[in-house]
């Protein structure tokens, strides 16, 4: 039995455990599956989209590891990063308000503001998207997968292919607020054509500067938000043509403000960073028994 410290944290309702482990790491990576599958139960757990361990970095101020609520690793995660931020200024791991951010989809830039108690906002440069069928990966026949028709549960939906450095697959639709994501984000997650699954977003055009969204998170279902995911919603809108570079998107929970730089390619993403609350538990790793 081994206690764990965690502080529960979200970005517009994507919430994740944070644990402290650049002192200590507490957990094989079988553990860490066990404890996000376990923990991230919104019923017998604290609940959560998923885990996010700070670690130390030798290229970076820190390095984020995380996973998904079903126990598999992630390599990206845009809300998921802006409050790894604000969890290291919050326990004064660094005094710093500009920091690199080490992930295994390359180090991150971020620029920190603190608002008041809890609550801080991100900057975040997130890179460059791709939209290479190589990169993200999807097996399509051409070298990118643009507004392209795929069979899903029986009907047809057009697809744009991105990586933001994890796989997106963005499908432009009507009346996402009411329709249900579930059916054909479950199939579409696990479809043969992404070898290692895909983030799935729904996304309604409000106007040139404004995105409607929802997302079906690989490893963790529909969730409030998703911080790539918005980022490779813009990113489509703007190649299918339907979207500004300056778009604002719409989550369950919120809203987040991406701009596409023109000049630079990256995408740079601006949202809060909350922590909930704090507490320990008791962990014995059952699956390992």
């Amino acid at each position: 039995m081994t206690q764990i410290a965690f502080t529960k944290m979200h970005g517009i309702g994507n919430d994740y455990i944070y644990i402290d482990c650049t002192i200590k790491n507490p957990f094989s990576k079988q553990e860490v599956q066990s404890f996000a599958r376990r923990y991230g139960d919104r019923h017998c757990g604290i609940g959560s989209d998923g885990v996010i361990l700070i670690k130390n970095s030798r290229k970076a101020d820190f390095f984020m590891e995380m996973y998904n609520a079903d126990g598999s690793q992630g390599k990206m995660c845009g809300n998921g990063i802006r409050c790894l931020a604000a969890f290291v200024h919050a326990k004064k791991l660094t005094d710093k308000t500009e920091l690199e951010i080490e992930t295994l989809s390359g180090i991150k830039h971020i620029q920190l503001e603190k608002i008041k108690g809890h609550l801080y906002v991100a900057t975040v440069n997130m890179g460059k998207p791709s939209f290479r069928t190589g990169d993200i990966p999807v097996l399509w026949s051409d070298d990118i997968m643009l507004n392209e028709a795929v069979a899903i549960g029986g009907a047809l939906y057009n697809v744009t292919a991105v990586s933001m450095g994890n796989p997106h697959a963005v499908i432009f639709t009507r009346d996402v607020l009411t329709m249900d994501i579930e059916p054909t984000g479950t199939l579409m997650e696990k479809h043969r054509l992404f070898p290692e699954g895909v983030n799935v977003e729904f996304a309604e055009i409000i106007s040139r500067g404004r995105i409607r969204m929802r997302v079906w998170e690989r490893g963790s279902q529909e969730t409030m938000a998703c911080g790539t995911g918005a980022c490779a919603a813009v990113a489509a809108a703007v190649e299918n043509g339907l979207a500004d570079r300056k778009v604002t998107v719409e989550l369950n929970r919120g809203e987040l403000s991406i701009h596409w730089d023109r000049d630079s390619g990256d995408i740079i993403m601006v949202g809060p960073a909350e922590i909930v609350y704090e507490g320990v538990v008791n962990f014995h790793n059952k699956e390992t028994v």
